[in-house]
């Protein structure tokens, strides 16, 4: 009689219990059993669906409330983070879902700034952050991982437990009331990660770890604008030799185009202003500019110009442009010139190629300009 049983859906406490048994056991067999692949599928479709409902049938409120209670308890979402890569395809697609409905879930009338499982994860098990970024280490877990984490960085608190984790010897990860914005990263933390995975990963895990990476970086303006200070040799030596000069057409594209809302965000005025005054920076743009990709040369434009309109330039900014006037006067005119329905290119030309023929005949040491 037991065929009469086997369909049962199991109540929330036998699904929690029983989904952390099948993962620790996942998490040790080298060649999963298939029938236990079977009921762990069918547990995380169960859970899904308690979590997100069915066009056929509405989330309750309740029901919802003990799953996730029972995902804190049973420790479930470290389990899932670290084991996601051996599910099959749909049993992932399954537990991106688990994972990002309880980030998100507040119970009715919650006052809570964050939701209580973020903030759990915050506070006790920031190693599930950790492990969910390194899930770009595989083909099999980067799409799930990313999309959970793009759901947690809506919150400030989940960037800079990215932005400032350091190697952990001791296993013990860092917690926020560890952190000290003022110290300098030792570039080790899964945060510096994300360059080789977005230039060395295949096509969809750089894809995939680009848009998180972009997340993190226009999303928290004060906390960016903090960490860029501090770490601005570190980052910017990173970002301009392996991302803006990547070999792959896309990364390098992407790159540049960060990079220019990056400096022209007005959280990073001091950011932009340290950046413009290098000579080597505006080295690496400029030979954007003679890139023979159309798009590599728009991008690269809009970073040049920030070197050029810039009122207080360097003097090393200054000598090379004015040792390279007479070329980019020649240049510049015919510069992309078939974007003629783009008048805010063609204006911003324009007004590059006149600062460019104003520039005195040498370099002029300029006072410094208090920063904002």
């Amino acid at each position: 009689m037991a065929f009469l049983f086997r369909n049962r859906q199991k109540t929330n406490m036998e699904l929690a219990r029983s989904t952390r048994e099948l993962m620790q056991r996942l998490a040790t067999e080298e060649k999963p059993n298939p029938k236990m692949e079977e009921e762990l599928a069918r547990n995380l479709a169960q859970m899904k669906i308690i979590l997100q409902g069915t066009p056929e049938a509405e989330v309750s409120p309740e029901q919802m409330n003990q799953l996730v209670s029972l995902i804190l308890q049973e420790e479930l979402l470290l389990l899932l983070a670290t084991n996601l890569y051996k599910l099959p395809f749909e049993s992932r697609k399954d537990t991106q879902v688990i994972i990002s409905s309880a980030f998100r879930f507040k119970p009715i009338g919650s006052a809570a700034p964050e939701p209580p499982v973020l903030y759990h994860v915050i506070r006790n098990r920031p190693e599930v952050i950790i492990t969910l970024c390194k899930g770009y280490e595989r083909r099999e877990s980067a799409m799930p991982c990313g999309g959970v984490l793009r759901e947690a960085l809506k919150f400030d608190a989940i960037a800079a437990l990215i932005l400032y984790d350091e190697p952990n010897p001791d296993g013990v990860f860092r917690d926020l009331e560890s952190i000290d914005p003022a110290v300098p990263s030792s570039g080790e933390g899964v945060f510096w990660k994300f360059f080789d995975w977005i230039d060395k990963g295949a096509f969809e895990v750089s894809a995939d770890a680009f848009n998180t990476f972009r997340e993190i970086m226009t999303r928290h303006k004060s906390l960016i604008s903090t960490f860029l200070k501090v770490n601005f040799d570190a980052f910017f030596a990173k970002y301009n030799s392996v991302l803006v000069q990547s070999e792959s057409y896309v990364t390098k594209r992407q790159s540049i185009k960060l990079l220019g809302e990056i400096l022209l965000d007005r959280a990073n005025y001091s950011v932009m202003t340290e950046y413009v005054k290098s000579g080597e920076h505006l080295k690496i743009i400029m030979k954007l500019l003679r890139d023979d990709r159309r798009m590599i040369n728009y991008e690269g434009f809009h970073v040049f110009k920030v070197f050029v309109a810039n009122p207080n330039k360097s003097v090393a900014v200054q000598r090379i442009l004015i040792s390279n006037r007479d070329k980019l006067l020649r240049f510049l005119p015919s510069f992309l010139e078939d974007r003629t329905e783009d008048d805010q290119f063609t204006d911003e030309k324009s007004f590059l190629i006149r600062q460019i023929e104003l520039l005195p005949p040498a370099p002029i040491q300029r006072l410094e300009q208090p920063q904002e």
